[in-house]
């Protein structure tokens, strides 16, 4: 997992790219983290999802994990992107209940 960032004005995007899984949530959790407490005063987080190849549950783990981060910063957090797959995955979870997709 290769995760890519850049901040414009409030917004912190953060793009995803490889398989997000057991073995690569942990380390994609502990950068995401990272980026999220030096990013503290962005008005909003969003996940680009365009190079995700593989997600399990553990990567809707990730995700949800990642929501609750930003939310007690007061980051609205958000999708966009996701493979067609990947796009079902997350509704049929739930995942879209907490997280707009763009």
């Amino acid at each position: 997992m290769k995760i890519l960032f850049n901040r414009r004005n409030d917004a912190l995007y953060i793009k995803l790219r490889g398989e997000l899984d057991e073995h690569s949530a942990s380390g994609a959790r502990r950068e995401v983290d990272r980026l999220a407490d030096l990013n503290a005063d962005c008005e909003q987080a969003v996940f680009d999802l365009a190079e995700v190849s593989f997600m399990d549950s553990t990567g809707i783990g990730f995700l949800i994990g990642r929501y609750k981060k930003f939310n007690r910063y007061g980051v609205k957090v958000y999708i966009t992107n996701p493979s067609q797959t990947t796009d079902k995955i997350l509704a049929m979870s739930g995942v879209y209940s907490l997280v707009r997709k763009l």
